[in-house]
């Protein structure tokens, strides 16, 4: 004798069997639904990010969207909408589709591969002497010495300063005539350096000033990485006989690489837009060699006859670049970990 199984909660004789009744799914709820089911549950998380999501929707959304509007237009100072007085003057630019970014990438504008190569050294070259000095001195600060404390204060006082201060004072010490660096010189009997005049030597000063300012930073959190790495592993590769060279390349470097890979990222992208450094210390009486990307995109929307759309143009291009290298930078990262 069989007995027809009925799933509970359906009416009798509706003609489900016990063996359809654990197959079936409930369809997934809507991406509405969910929304709403998360906004109830938590309403008060939603109420704290909702002020920064504002702030951040018109400090960082409209420009960005207003800038990649411009880029593909023909906007500049002639044909962009302005009030004159009691006039009003109407917009006249047009939509020109990708024209900028070609005029860019194709090299018909003849500016962006020659400042794209110099962006490029002055970011590697940065990076790499604020990765370097910052940790050899992390790991001098590191050891129990006598006035530590005292020196970590002394090196974080020029991550401390202002950029445009440390700019202008750098600028000062590196005049030709009452500079303190020639005067230094003169008093060795070597003959004045034309620091800001020189294409090269005006480039090797702003890394100079670049250096001063970004190696504190990378100080601390490499120190702050250095002390999270357990002392047992040190211990440990001692007593196995391990030299100074084998215990920082096979016990420090790896307890860095989370740290290290953090502030190389954020180096390289706050060095690849250091706007005031090469603006501000060689100004406009060193030329156009020495500018970088983001210093050229200024001297196009601000300087001369604006033009706004092909300064939008670079500073999208600008942002692609590093989206992309940020990219291929986590992902060679994730490669190396599921190598190890």
């Amino acid at each position: 004798m069989t007995t027809a199984v009925t799933k509970p909660g359906s009416p009798a004789g509706s003609g489900s069997t016990g063996a359809e009744g654990p197959d079936r799914k409930l369809p997934s709820p809507s991406l509405l639904t969910r929304a709403r089911r998360s906004f109830d549950t938590h309403w008060y998380a939603w109420a704290m990010v909702l002020p920064v999501v504002v702030v951040l929707g018109v400090l960082v959304g409209y420009p960005l969207g207003r800038g990649i509007y411009l880029s593909f237009t023909d906007a500049n100072e002639a044909n962009i909408g302005r009030v004159i007085g009691d006039f009003e003057v109407p917009s006249t630019y047009k939509f020109v589709g990708l024209d900028n970014y070609w005029n860019i990438l194709s090299g018909q504008e003849g500016s962006f591969y020659p400042r794209l190569t110099w962006t490029v050294i002055w970011t590697a070259s940065c990076v790499f002497l604020h990765y370097t000095i910052g940790l050899g001195l992390a790991m001098l600060l590191n050891r129990q010495v006598k006035g530590r404390s005292l020196y970590r204060v002394l090196l974080i006082l020029p991550w401390a300063v202002p950029a445009f201060v440390a700019a202008f004072a750098w600028k000062l010490m590196y005049n030709s005539d009452n500079g303190v660096l020639n005067a230094l010189l003169g008093k060795v009997g070597i003959g004045a350096v034309d620091w800001l005049g020189d294409p090269f030597v005006q480039k090797i000063s702003v890394i100079a000033v670049n250096t001063w300012l970004g190696v504190p930073f990378m100080m601390v959190a490499i120190l702050g990485g250095l002390q999270s790495i357990p002392r047992e592993l040190y211990e440990a590769a001692e007593m196995d006989g391990a030299s100074p060279w084998q215990r920082f390349r096979n016990v420090t470097l790896p307890g860095l690489r989370p740290v290290s890979s953090t502030v190389i990222l954020l180096g390289t992208i706050w060095t690849f837009n250091m706007f005031p450094i090469i603006y501000l210390v060689i100004g406009q009486a060193g030329g156009t060699e020495s500018e970088i990307l983001v210093t050229y995109a200024y001297r196009l929307a601000f300087q001369g006859v604006r033009d706004y759309a092909a300064s939008a143009s670079y500073g999208i291009v600008i942002l692609s670049l590093l989206l992309v290298f940020s990219v291929f930078y986590r992902r060679l990262l994730n490669r190396q970990e599921a190598v190890r």
